[in-house]
């Protein structure tokens, strides 16, 4: 678990954006693992110093995107409303001088944003003060379905094709998902505590730094340029997952947040050797089928030796 340091943003007393906030690829657990824990609820939204330009991305690809960006079946609106309500509280009591309550709105002020919290569907007023994309996840007799969404940061999946499936179905792709793992989610979901809220990360490796990766299917081939050096065009993208339970509606609120950083970075962080050998070695670890879903078949073995290199300190 990530140390409460590590969680500090503009605002807190002693807070800094640091690059690699977080690295799971360096802690030891195994790749496509659920690897879930328990964290403090004031820890559970995160912000930082690209709340601003983060925030203003949200409203374009919202303003440009329409259903592709926010969605939701009849009969969320409960949930949606209850998840409204809860952030809004969380943010303006964990981070005061960020997140201030103005009769029916929010003013952000890193951001300069005042959102009203009425006049549009209330989860996507939710997404619109936060660097999260938000989706709701409601039980019934056939299992957990995926009710509403605001997916403006997507890691290759598109919103449509998600919206109403079940557990078992949204993660149908996921190499090891069906059978075991998929029982074994459906119980946490099942057994999961309001008071009791749960996180876990995943990392890969894009080429780009975009934060928007709105198709249904990796394109290894045309990810990482084959003319330009895979340490200078190759972007570790890593995504803080929770999953809180409301404790009106019962309903599970699945969070995502998402982090860029530049491979190259590693050359000057001085973390950057060891993370470079960690994440060598567990993309060296993944199975075909895995690295497959991650998008990197093409370019595994240029990755690779790229992470060596870093790792060995090489420029």
């Amino acid at each position: 678990m990530t140390t409460p340091e590590s969680r500090r943003l503009p605002g807190d007393a002693d807070g800094a954006l640091t690059a690699f906030r977080h690295a799971p690829y360096a802690q030891g657990k195994a790749p496509f693992a659920i690897g879930l824990t328990r964290f403090e609820i004031a820890d559970w939204i995160e912000v930082d110093d690209a709340l601003a330009s983060q925030l203003s991305l949200k409203a374009a690809i919202i303003a440009n995107e329409g259903a592709a960006a926010f969605d939701a079946l009849a009969g969320s609106e409960p949930a949606q409303a209850e998840t409204l309500e809860l952030l809004t509280q969380h943010l303006c009591a964990r981070y005061p001088s960020a997140y201030r309550r103005e009769g029916a709105a929010i003013r952000i002020a890193p951001a300069g944003r005042l959102i009203p919290l009425a006049g549009e569907a209330p989860l996507l007023v939710a997404s619109r003060l936060v660097q999260e994309d938000l989706l709701l996840l409601r039980r019934d007799d056939d299992g957990w379905r995926l009710v509403a969404g605001s997916l403006c940061f997507p890691s290759t999946w598109i919103l449509a094709e998600k919206l109403g499936r079940r557990l078992d179905e949204i993660h149908a792709p996921v190499p090891g998902y069906a059978g075991k793992m998929a029982s074994t989610v459906d119980r946490i979901f099942d057994n999961l505590r309001v008071e009791l809220p749960v996180e876990r990360f995943n990392a890969s490796v894009y080429g780009d730094a975009r934060l928007r990766h709105a198709q249904s299917r990796q394109d290894p081939d045309e990810r990482f340029p084959p003319d330009v050096p895979i340490a200078e065009c190759a972007y570790i993208r890593v995504e803080r997952q929770t999953l809180r339970r409301l404790p009106v509606s019962g309903a599970i609120l699945f969070t995502v947040r998402v982090y860029v950083d530049p491979l190259s970075a590693l050359r000057q962080n001085p973390r950057g050797r060891a993370l470079a050998l960690a994440l060598r070695n567990e993309i060296a670890a993944l199975r075909p089928e895995q690295i497959a879903y991650k998008g990197l078949s093409a370019a595994r073995e240029r990755l690779l030796a790229a992470l060596a290199t870093l790792a060995e300190g090489a420029c």
